[in-house]
């Protein structure tokens, strides 16, 4: 799923190469992938991109004096840049593309989603605060005034162990499954330890786990094409995604715990006192 740094680095890639261009069409292929319906998708045609903004993990295309069009690219959504599309429109059927996006120069970009579940969701919008996803989101962690004290502030009182505290939008903005165990690892905290539980030693170490992983991860994707977001993620990942290979740390093996629908990864050494965790939904260590 693109999280806040790869959403970062798709609206500065946006800004660059739309801002100042016509929209001349804006194609749905699968209709599930439109979740408004007024104003309607032609009240795009003929407008010019004035900037691309990023609201947590959504991206919006404002148009001089019209409607702007808010995407969110869920768990398997991506956006596609192509400096030429086909001249022939997109037929719909069981590919990826889900919407199409064409300019007056003939490049534009193709909103895709791989899978089976449909998530990936488009709206056309006066106000992106119109969008419920937008409406309910929490501090972006990456903005001048997101300081250690707000960052208390939010975890004060809170019941929900770390990893679900960093995941939910309306807590924080823009940190998914992948970022909080990355940030969780810099911090050297267990996933399941409880938010509303940290001394004050911990939260400043969090904080800066939290704004160092988020920054470098940005840095690392600024000015690169769109196309290869992807793999700068993944390569620069350093404990999700990699169970059983050893910690760039400690050398210890990255272990997993999986869920329903998502699983986490940790470093024993690093993070839980060398105690794994039990890989199930009760969230305790091993005894």
């Amino acid at each position: 799923m693109p999280e806040l740094p790869e959403v970062e680095a798709l609206k500065d890639f946006l800004t660059e190469h739309l801002t100042g261009h016509e929209i001349v069409a804006v194609l749905p292929v699968a209709i599930s992938v439109l979740k408004t319906y007024e104003p309607p998708l032609t009240a795009l045609q003929g407008r010019e991109v004035t900037a691309v903004r990023r609201y947590g993990k959504f991206l919006a295309l404002a148009t001089d004096g019209g409607p702007q069009l808010v995407t969110h690219l869920a768990r398997a959504g991506w956006l596609q840049w192509k400096d030429r599309l086909p001249d022939a429109p997109p037929r719909p059927g069981k590919g990826p593309l889900a919407l199409r996006v064409a300019l007056e120069t003939g490049a534009g970009f193709d909103l895709t989603e791989a899978g089976t579940q449909k998530r990936l969701a488009v709206y056309v919008v006066h106000d992106p605060g119109e969008v419920p996803g937008v409406a309910r989101l929490g501090p972006d962690p990456l903005a001048g005034d997101f300081d250690e004290a707000r960052l208390a502030a939010l975890l004060a009182g809170e019941r929900r162990q770390l990893k679900g505290a960093l995941r939910d939008q309306s807590l924080i903005a823009g940190i998914g499954n992948a970022y909080s165990d990355e940030i969780l690892h810099a911090a050297k905290m267990s996933p399941f330890k409880l938010a509303g539980a940290l001394t004050a030693q911990e939260t400043t170490r969090l904080y800066e786990a939290l704004r160092t992983t988020l920054t470098d991860a940005v840095e690392r994707s600024r000015g690169l094409a769109a196309g290869r977001l992807k793999s700068e993620k993944k390569s620069g990942l350093r404990v999700h995604g990699r169970t059983g290979e050893p910690c760039p740390v400690c050398g210890d093996t990255i272990r997993e715990v999986s869920f329903s629908d998502s699983s986490l990864q940790y470093c024993p050494t690093c993070q839980t006192g060398g105690k794994p965790l039990a890989d199930r939904r009760l969230s305790r260590l091993l005894k």
